[in-house]
């Protein structure tokens, strides 16, 4: 995995390309393969706290540690399309999100991606995720493998030297998928519902703030959202 800016954005800033300052219009559909430290199911989308984790010493602490591999289905931003493209990010919660204060994330697109399409996917991402990340940083890899099947769902970075996720499907009363619905997933006004898949393994394997769960949160879900559902602000006097 590379780290890397994009030009002006050393940092990954939710924000538009630079430009006239004209609304572009834009619309994403995309599946995530998704994965966190919480318990079955996260009550992060119940609470403004993560579940609290036990230390050496019997010490409690609040994180929610996280993977989420995304494949867009269909999308784009402007003229420029995003159909088929892939980006991974990890990252961490932190103890308490109430004030819309999150802690680190990394957001690593798919080699195959162009400047266009990552410069594209930013203003998006701002949407869907809303927050503000203590540390937000950008890097290149390659979601080498994004596969979903009836009873299980496998994602990993770079081979899995840099992350993975290995989910199976929680069994029901049937045959049918146990499914999460009318449950808002971050700022999407729309979902298919979450498809609970807790995981075997959630890993980030790169750097001081590396991790790996077993058996704990995971799930499936497809969110949609455009350009339609975030209206530009007015400016000042309403006009």
């Amino acid at each position: 995995m590379v780290k890397f800016a994009l030009g002006a954005m050393a940092l990954l800033i939710w924000a538009a390309p630079a430009g006239t300052g004209e609304p572009v219009e834009w619309a994403l559909n995309a599946t995530a393969i998704e994965a966190c430290s919480c318990p079955m199911f996260c009550q992060c989308y119940f609470n403004t706290s993560p579940a609290a984790h036990h230390g050496h010493g019997g010490q409690e602490d609040h994180f929610c540690r996280f993977n989420m591999g995304y494949k867009i289905n269909q999308g784009h931003y402007g003229a420029t399309s995003l159909d088929g493209a892939k980006f991974w990010i990890t990252g961490d919660l932190g103890p308490d999100y109430s004030q819309g204060q999150t802690d680190w994330a990394v957001v690593t697109f798919d080699q195959s991606m162009t400047p266009a399409q990552r410069d594209a996917l930013v203003p998006i991402l701002g949407k869907l995720f809303p927050v503000q990340w203590k540390s937000l940083t950008t890097a290149e890899g390659v979601v080498d493998t994004w596969t979903i099947g009836k009873d299980s769902a496998h994602a990993t970075l770079d081979g899995g030297k840099t992350a993975e996720i290995k989910l199976t499907r929680y069994p029901g009363m049937t045959d049918d998928p146990i499914v999460i619905k009318n449950l808002k997933y971050w700022a999407a006004p729309r979902n298919d519902g979450f498809v609970l898949f807790p995981n075997q393994l959630q890993a980030y394997r790169v750097g001081e703030k590396a991790f790996e769960f077993k058996n704990s949160n995971g799930f499936l879900i497809t969110v949609d959202l455009s350009s339609e559902d975030f209206p530009a602000e007015q400016p000042a006097g309403g006009k």
